[in-house]
Formats: structure tokens, C-alpha cells, sequence
């Protein structure tokens, strides 16, 4: 997909180089289990731990905490680099390929959304982007490779650990630049369902529902978020190359529930799922994708 480099009016936060203890991956994971536990209940700590000890700690999978916890907003950035809105992003998106791909992706999200929300007479606040690498800081509490890339709704921030892409390529059999873009896209789809209220919405619904059924919320909120992030790229259709779509539904299969965890634990426990099936956020992504209105976007009418 061919994109257009980033408008150096973005708003970017570099936390790599930070120093954020907690005794690395295993410890920043035992503080996030009551986050865990609290978002996605107990089947969720289960399969999250059962992740964290077939991949050795990088069961990266694309969000797994999308939605986040409550906690007061934190911002940290690196001296000269952290902190970079406001006309200073050109640092901290230039530190290498993959950053300035994500800048690019995330630059491109927020130009497309702010259009549309322009065309329907809405008001649009733009999201942050966060670099972290291996452990950082969210809004949400501590961030760590483990969790993959997510969004916090507390500080409104896409957090995104690059490694991660790397891992789509390898691990997952996902290559492509339009595979990651799709990352990027999806997360910044959660940063829309922020801004229409559909995140509080379900996350008040939650409070009073049974595991099974909170489970079952967040599966459409996150297959939501895949058709927001067709939408992006249908709005962008003539930048697309060939073999695009294809890399975008390898990425999203790959990253299906259903796959993780038979290939986590060999087998499924479809009660536990929080993001959906292969087959449903494939589904999803194409919606987007072959129509670009977000109004096609409605999980949460009918079935799924």
C-alpha cells in the first residue's frame, strides 16, 4: 500500500529507552493479571498465562487488552523525542522502517477518520501514537510486549511496540505492510468506538453481564474495529497494491481466537473468546473493505 509520508502534526510519544522496572516481561504480566481478570474474567487470565508459557512470553496477539483499564492517564516520553505532537513528530517516527511505517498508517487513519467525521457532522479528536519498547507506561496501567499493540481509552493513546510486526511475519505467517497497517488501522478503530461512545457502552453492559456474555461484548466491539479498519482502507482504495487484501485477511486469521488458542493449548473454548474467530474478523475486515462506509459497522445488531 503506498502511503504518504506522515503530517509532522501527529501526535507522538517515544517511551524506548525508558526504564520502567517491574523486573521485565514476567513481572509487568503478574501486575496486569487484575486488569486482566477484571476486563475478560477468569478465562482470560487462563488463556493469556497459557500463551505467556508456549511462546515464552511473547504471545503477542494483536490487542489483547484493546479497551484497557481505568487508571489515570500517564505520559512519559524520552528526553528530546517523548512527547513529539504538536509539529515535533519527525524524530520520534524517523528512529527506523518500522516506526515510520507506523507513523505513516497512523497519519493516514487519522486524516481519513477526520474526514468522515467531517462529513457527518461530527466532532473528531485525534488519538496519540506511543512507541514503547518491551515495557512502558499507558493510561491503563503498565504496557508490556506481551500484550501486543492495544489502545487505552483513558489517555486515548494507540500503543505500539514494533517488535510485534516482526512477530506477525515470523510467528504468524502474516508478511506484508498492509498485514501491519491493519494493525495500526484496527487499534485506531477502537480510538473511533471512544469517540461515538460505543467503548463505554459496552464496557457499562460488562458490569452487570456474566463472563460468557462480557466475553461475548467484546468479541463485537473488536470485530467492530476490524470493519473500521477496512473502512480506512477502502477510503484509501487507490493506494492499494496488488496482493493487499490478501495480506490484511492472512494477518487477520492469524490473529482469530479460534487459531491462537489451538495453537496455544490445542483446543478451543469458544466461551473465552474475546476478539472472535478467524473466519469472523475476516469477515469483518472485508465488510469494510468492500463497502468503506462505517455504517456497515454494526456488530452489535444481529448475529455475527
Amino acid at each position: 500500500m503506498r502511503l504518504d509520508d506522515f503530517d509532522n502534526n501527529i501526535n507522538v510519544e517515544d517511551q524506548r529507552g525508558q526504564s520502567f522496572g517491574g523486573g521485565g516481561g514476567g513481572g509487568l504480566l503478574l501486575g496486569l493479571l487484575p486488569l486482566i481478570g477484571s476486563r475478560f474474567g477468569c478465562g482470560g487470565i487462563v488463556v493469556v498465562l497459557l500463551i505467556f508459557a508456549v511462546f515464552g512470553g511473547l504471545g503477542n496477539i494483536g490487542g489483547l487488552l484493546t479497551g484497557g483499564g481505568s487508571a489515570p492517564p500517564t505520559q512519559v516520553g524520552r528526553s528530546g523525542v517523548g512527547s513529539a505532537g504538536g509539529g515535533g513528530a519527525a524524530a520520534a517516527c524517523s528512529v527506523d522502517a518500522a516506526t515510520r511505517s507506523t507513523c505513516n498508517a497512523f497519519s493516514s487513519a487519522e486524516n481519513t477518520w477526520e474526514r468522515l467525521f467531517a462529513q457527518s457532522g461530527q466532532r473528531f479528536e485525534a488519538p496519540k501514537l506511543v512507541f514503547y519498547g518491551g515495557q512502558g507506561m499507558s493510561g491503563c496501567g503498565a504496557a508490556s510486549s506481551a500484550m501486543g499493540p492495544f489502545y487505552c481509552p483513558s489517555d486515548r493513546g494507540v500503543y505500539i511496540d514494533t517488535s510485534f510486526f516482526q512477530e506477525l511475519e515470523q510467528r504468524f505467517r502474516a508478511a506484508g505492510d498492509f498485514a501491519q497497517y491493519y494493525v495500526v488501522a484496527h487499534e485506531f478503530g477502537h480510538h473511533i468506538q471512544t469517540l461515538t461512545g460505543a467503548s463505554e457502552q459496552v464496557r457499562n453492559a460488562q458490569r452487570g453481564a456474566s463472563k460468557a456474555e462480557g466475553n461475548a461484548l467484546s468479541v463485537r466491539l473488536e470485530l467492530q474495529a476490524d470493519c473500521y479498519a477496512g473502512v480506512w482502507a477502502a477510503q484509501n482504495r487507490d493506494r492499494l497494491e496488488a496482493g493487499d487484501i490478501e495480506e490484511g485477511m492472512r494477518a487477520a486469521e492469524a490473529i482469530g481466537d479460534d487459531t491462537l488458542q489451538r495453537q496455544a493449548q490445542g483446543r478451543v473454548a469458544p466461551e473465552s473468546f474475546t476478539h472472535g474467530t478467524s473466519a469472523q474478523r475476516q469477515t469483518w475486515l472485508r465488510r469494510g473493505l468492500e463497502s468503506g462506509d462505517p455504517a456497515v459497522c454494526d456488530t452489535f445488531s444481529g448475529a455475527i
